[in-house]
């Protein structure tokens, strides 16, 4: 499952989506609005994508984790728009039959999306200043 959506993430769902009788592991990641970025409040995010590259790298993500490990299912979820403190912007859920291949797996996914998938968020801070930030680039 690969989604890009506007609506709020249901995180418990996706996870048991990606369950199975064959898999004895399931890593979720959940990236979630944090309210301090170094020693600045943040006050909300906005993410905006580029869809159909933003979907078709994150099929490539897929397609690449089920090459590198046993994965028997596995979901990447991404929100877009207003987002506020404490609201679920991304979800990687992957089971494995091992744990080791699920954590590494998971971790592998949620940090080449960081870097290869056009998605960007711009953070509000609480002095009303904004920034637009794409973790894949330098600052």
């Amino acid at each position: 499952m690969i989604e890009i959506t506007e609506s709020a993430i249901d995180h418990a769902a996706i996870t048991d989506r990606v369950r199975s009788n064959r898999a004895g592991a399931v890593c979720t990641f959940l990236g979630t609005v944090r309210e301090l970025t170094g020693d600045r409040r943040t006050v909300a995010l906005s993410y905006e994508s580029y869809p159909e590259m933003a979907l078709r790298k994150m099929a490539e993500l897929e397609a690449e984790a089920r090459r590198r490990w046993p994965v028997i299912e596995l979901a990447i979820l991404h929100r877009i728009g207003d987002l506020d403190l404490g609201e679920v912007s991304v979800v990687v859920a992957v089971s494995c039959p091992h744990r080791g291949d699920a954590f590494d797996a998971c971790r592998w996914i949620i940090d080449t999306l960081k870097e290869v998938v056009p998605i960007w968020k711009q953070e509000t801070w609480e002095d009303g200043g904004t920034e637009w930030i794409h973790p894949g680039l330098a600052p």
